[in-house]
């Protein structure tokens, strides 16, 4: 007797909104491909689609914008020296220069920042156009150490820093650095290196303030083996396959899939 065999259907992926997955593409923000959405931009298996949260299956319905399949080509990664005063935002709603001052003759299309740094901190700060890799590097679970260089007010003991590695509660957040170290001293402030295998909103501030340490500047430095070096304050650079690679996430040199 003949056996029969019965193939089981593949598990399909699940449907997410369209603009979310539009803006996983690298093809811009979801805010932007709502706005091209709602413009009637934007067809999915040949149907003209107005609504931003219309279900779509990434890798298995067709996504056209204005007539071309929308595709994810190279991961793109930059690496900018911010320099003190600007914020890490597209547009501030108070008027206040921002980081994307920096990028003229970037023409890589739209890169989103890999994190933050607030306003009067400096130093690395990296964009991307993947926002799947860019939630990668900016997971507590799954991205690389980031290191700090901070000038603080005082020459500090062993045991402050020391506290600064225990950790302390603050704002109901539990803080700590995965590192604290003496770099150097003057005669009445020092700087310290801190290294952090998290990234909570302004957390090296606050975390210094509450042993009323008050920070003078604060510099990214590094991001996991990645380092500023000697990129000049507001310049920027596109980072190597092999730089990127050293990050989590599949290289850079491979093609992002396409939909």
């Amino acid at each position: 007797m003949q056996s029969k065999f019965v193939s089981r259907p593949k598990t399909l992926p699940p449907r997410h909104g369209l603009a979310r997955v539009i803006s996983k593409l690298g093809i811009g923000s979801r805010s932007q491909a709502a706005a091209w959405i709602a413009d009637g931009r934007v067809r999915v298996n040949g149907r003209l689609v107005t609504d931003a949260e219309f279900p779509v299956r990434q890798g298995i319905d067709r996504i056209e914008i204005e007539g071309s399949q929308a595709a994810r080509g190279e991961r793109i990664v930059l690496m900018l020296n911010k320099p003190r005063g600007l914020v890490t935002t597209r547009a501030d709603e108070k008027g206040r220069d921002t980081v994307y001052s920096c990028l003229d003759g970037a023409d890589f299309g739209w890169l989103a920042p890999v994190g933050r740094l607030d306003k009067a901190s400096e130093g690395l700060l990296l964009f991307s156009n993947d926002p799947e890799w860019a939630a990668a590097i900016t997971s507590p679970d799954s991205g690389p150490e980031k290191i700090y260089h901070v000038q603080v007010d005082r020459i500090p003991e062993a045991s402050l820093l020391d506290a600064l590695v225990a950790g302390v509660e603050a704002d109901g957040e539990r803080l700590s650095a995965r590192s604290a170290t003496l770099l150097r001293q003057g005669e009445r402030n020092s700087w310290l290196e801190i290294v952090l295998d998290e990234g909570r909103n302004r957390q090296i501030r606050r975390l210094l303030q509450a042993f009323d340490v008050r920070v003078l500047r604060l510099l990214r430095i590094g991001i996991g083996p990645l380092r500023l070096g000697k990129l000049a304050k507001g310049a920027w650079r596109r980072l190597q396959p092999d730089e990127i690679e050293s990050l989590p996430g599949p290289g850079a040199q491979q093609a992002l899939p396409r939909p």
